[in-house]
């Protein structure tokens, strides 16, 4: 027996589906081909439709792909997950609704789905860039092409590509808008491919051999002092595991998390962490190996009592702390809390009782084996921190991580995925580093050489090449790609009949 779908009800089923095709593209699924089958359904589904519609549906589509790839919030905050999708639709519905409904859209979906990206990872709060299109694409054969303007290209690729298949699907119903979408797809793609392939990528200068430590332990876990204890203690144990000779030994994000020290008179616990007990064993740590060692500290601010720090300390072999990063782009609503007197009234059990001081000065180390770049964490997913630290003469990217607290394997899958990205667009190698996984070292290709499992005690042992010389993508940013994605947008209003601008349609 056949069903009959009315049309309208079957064009309405393509924004959901487009969401849910979007998703897939992005780790831990990774099905990259899913995202230019998921935009070539959004952009059909946008077909003849007045602006209210398309924003509706454009909403749906963004709301689908941002519900299932951002699912570990469930386990942090239910009602910040609810919130950040619908943040996440919004921009997508604003996109669909800021192009034409006539087959120009095609043209300007480019340009306005590749500036929405470029908004949700800049605000608010600084933006919020999970589950993007790009760290999607990290896997597939279009990612080199970051070398030459960044996300932001990969971003427009992906779209076109994605609407030059919804042109494609015109047939017999193609008219000159959609013979142009198609031949316009194809030339892009091919100058993409030649730019991607002559693009600057760095010299190699030397290389370290490097020990990437990971401590073990179970995932959703939640910070306590004698939790800080126990993970710091890991840590030294997993260092035991570390063969000399080595160059630079790498630990992961705040795996040092020492309490005040007890006042005067007071006994010290000893199932507590101090900052001078933990210093001491670092130095030993780091002259027993003859290495420099960078670890990680979360702490309680020495000067401020009402704030938190975040950084990275340089420990020489013989003891001295050379250097040291603190974490600029921090987390919202996880490190610091937005608008916190008001949000404090409906979840103030649920938000850290200190917000994190953001740094200010350069995202590298100087040390002893050359200038090593910092990427904290959250950081990796913002090209223009490893970028800063290129400006400033990284020699290699390191991304000190902790994804103890977190449920599933989401974030760190994509984070994966985005040390790939930063790999590429810099033209360094990415060594990332978490107390529980995932661990990994990413060659200047993007190449994930080794990667440790989730939980478990490890050393990753490997000889990383030290490399100067920028990126096209990193003497510009994004610039260029702004400006190319306002083009798109004007552009397909230019070309579309002015009839279908009057009304909307």
């Amino acid at each position: 027996m056949a069903f009959i779908i009315h049309p309208r009800l079957r064009s309405s089923a393509l924004a959901p589906l487009a969401g849910l095709l979007i998703a897939s593209s992005v780790p831990p699924w990774g099905w990259w081909p899913a995202a230019y089958c998921g935009i070539a359904l959004l952009d059909r589904s946008l077909a003849n439709r007045p602006a209210g519609q398309r924003f509706g549906r454009g909403l749906v589509a963004g709301l689908v792909w941002a519900l299932p790839s951002t699912l570990w919030m469930v386990d942090l905050t239910p009602p910040g997950w609810v919130i950040a999708s619908l943040l996440h639709g919004l921009w997508i519905g604003l996109a669909a609704a800021l192009v034409p409904s006539g087959r120009w859209r095609r043209l300007g979906l480019v340009g306005t789905v590749t500036l929405a990206e470029l908004v949700r990872w800049t605000v608010p709060f600084g933006g919020v860039p999970l589950a993007t299109i790009a760290v999607g694409q990290a896997g597939g054969p279009l990612a080199p092409v970051v070398r030459v303007a960044g996300p932001l290209l990969l971003v427009a690729l992906t779209v076109a590509i994605g609407v030059g298949l919804s042109a494609l699907a015109d047939g017999r119903k193609a008219d000159r808008a959609s013979a142009t979408t198609i031949a316009a797809v194809a030339g892009l793609l091919a100058t993409a491919a030649v730019l991607s392939a002559t693009a600057p990528t760095g010299t190699t200068v030397g290389t370290l051999d490097v020990a990437l430590v990971q401590g073990g332990g179970p995932q959703r876990t939640r910070a306590t002092p004698t939790g800080a204890a126990q993970v710091f203690a890991s840590q030294v144990e997993a260092n035991q595991l570390v063969e000399a000779p080595v160059d630079l030994v790498v630990w992961p994000e705040n795996v040092v998390n020492p309490v005040p020290l007890p006042s005067t008179g007071e006994w010290r616990r000893q199932d507590h962490l101090y900052a001078d007990d933990a210093l001491t064993v670092l130095a030993a740590e780091a002259a027993r190996l003859d290495a420099l060692l960078v670890p990680g500290w979360f702490h309680r601010a020495n000067d401020d009592p009402t704030a938190n720090v975040n950084y990275q300390t340089a420990i020489e072999p013989d003891g001295t702390v050379v250097d040291r990063y603190d974490k600029v782009r921090i987390v919202p609503f996880g490190e610091f809390v937005p608008l916190r007197s008001l949000v404090e009234q409906v979840a103030a059990n649920m938000l850290p009782a200190r917000d994190l001081r953001p740094g200010t000065e350069p995202a590298i180390l100087e040390t002893s084996v050359g200038t090593l770049g910092v990427t904290i964490s959250w950081e990796v997913f913002f090209d223009h921190r490893s970028r800063d630290a290129v400006l400033h003469g990284a020699e290699v990217i390191l991304n000190p991580t902790n994804g103890a607290s977190y449920w599933l394997t989401q974030v760190q899958t994509q984070q994966v995925a985005s040390s790939r990205l930063r790999a590429l667009e810099t033209g360094r190698w990415v060594l990332q580093v978490a107390p529980t996984g995932f661990s990994a070292v990413v060659d200047e290709g993007g190449r994930v050489l080794e990667r440790t499992a989730v939980s478990e005690q490890a050393v990753l042992h490997h000889r990383v090449e030290m490399r100067r010389g920028l990126t096209w993508a990193s003497r510009s940013g994004s610039r260029p790609m702004v400006a190319l994605a306002l083009v798109a947008w004007v552009a397909c209003w230019i070309g579309s009949p002015w009839s279908g601008r009057r009304y909307g349609h």
